[in-house]
């Protein structure tokens, strides 16, 4: 249980005040901040997850370019999407806000809901998107709970319980609501957000400037720059891989994976995970022959690439090799194609593969 619960003596009203005055006198300047078009609200609120706002922005003009209504959203097929995402990363994004579209378009005349059931229903939204888009969009009162938020509440209120945990969460929710500015939602959830980012941070907090420094718990008794607190993370496993740039004549051969999974809907290189006691090379074949139905014959090594994903990194060794038999089947994945380079720039990658397919344009 959190040591500090929720009591009459938190000045509640106080608090929301200086957050208000200082974000209007200090918040950055973004783009989705100059509209209240719910549409434009969401697909922020979407590209914004575990993703910089520097990142964000291109992203958010060149779909809005792209995409300037719901309806031309819903309407779009899903490899159109996710080529204007690529790069953004955390693709299940692109996928619910897709599917979130269509939903929109066909039951909701095109007007994104103003009700949170509603809302919360629709895929891709959680607690902190709906309450974002709800508070943003709409002006509902309802309060916002993410890293940078978590991170202000335990140090405002000097709370050393593992955050990750289920009921220190619900709490900190309940704390959060407890400090909303009602009728001013939108405001004062991006003003602690805000704060978060530029102020709060998560090293070196820059305590001097921060609107709350007086009312910081943590701060006074030194123990802010511990806070919050998470159980240590596992050890991220790695995976290596064998990849083949499976030649047919002038063409290359590129899988889309399968939609439901990581990276759904995207396009690669063909590729087996090394196993126990096999080799790169017959990671590469095995790989090929598992996920296509074909034979190949490798010729040299061409290109090595590392990622690192949320739960796990990788390293791609990507191979020259030559288709030599049999049917191509699409087996473990959902479709394939062969293409020339210049093609390679009209399909969706992951970044590994994207990287991979940028190398191959620029070296063959």
């Amino acid at each position: 249980m959190p040591k500090k619960l929720i009591t009459a003596n938190i000045p509640n009203k106080k608090i929301g005040k200086q957050l208000l005055t200082w974000y209007h006198a200090n918040k950055r300047d973004m783009p989705w901040r100059h509209t209240k078009d719910p549409y434009c609200i969401l697909l922020s609120e979407f590209m914004l997850q575990q993703t910089q706002v520097d990142t964000v922005i291109p992203y958010y003009h060149h779909f809005l370019e792209t995409f300037p209504t719901v309806h031309d959203l819903a309407n779009a097929p899903q490899d159109k999407i996710l080529k204007a995402w690529e790069g953004l990363g955390y693709y299940a994004r692109a996928r619910n806000l897709h599917k979130t579209a269509k939903i929109i378009s066909e039951q909701f005349k095109g007007t994104v809901p103003d009700t949170y059931d509603v809302l919360h229903a629709l895929p891709g939204f959680g607690p902190y998107t709906t309450a974002a888009v709800l508070s943003i969009a709409y002006g509902k009162d309802h309060a916002v709970l993410d890293g940078n938020v978590i991170r202000v509440l335990t140090r405002l209120f000097n709370i050393h319980d593992d955050v990750t945990q289920t009921a220190v969460k619900n709490h900190l929710w309940q704390l959060a609501e407890s400090l909303l500015a009602k009728g001013h939602a939108g405001d004062y959830n991006q003003a602690v957000m805000e704060l978060g980012a530029t102020i709060c941070t998560p090293k070196t907090p820059n305590c001097t400037h921060c609107p709350l420094v007086k009312s910081c718990e943590a701060f006074q008794v030194g123990e802010h720059e511990s806070l919050p607190i998470k159980a240590k993370k596992k050890p991220r496993p790695h995976h290596t891989l064998g990849a083949g740039i499976v030649w047919k004549q002038n063409r290359v051969l590129i899988i889309q994976r399968p939609q439901n999974g990581l990276l759904g809907g995207l396009w690669e290189f063909p590729a087996g995970t090394q196993q126990t006691n096999e080799t790169l090379q017959e990671a590469c074949i095995r790989g090929v022959h598992e996920t296509l139905g074909i034979s190949i014959q490798i010729q040299d090594r061409f290109h090595t690439i590392k990622h690192a994903f949320t739960h796990f990194s990788i390293t791609i060794h990507a191979f020259q090799c030559q288709y030599t038999k049999g049917k191509t089947q699409a087996l473990s994945c959902d479709t394939f194609a062969w293409v020339s380079l210049v093609q390679l720039s009209d399909y969706a990658f992951s970044r590994t593969s994207r990287k991979l397919a940028d190398f191959l344009q620029q070296n063959i």
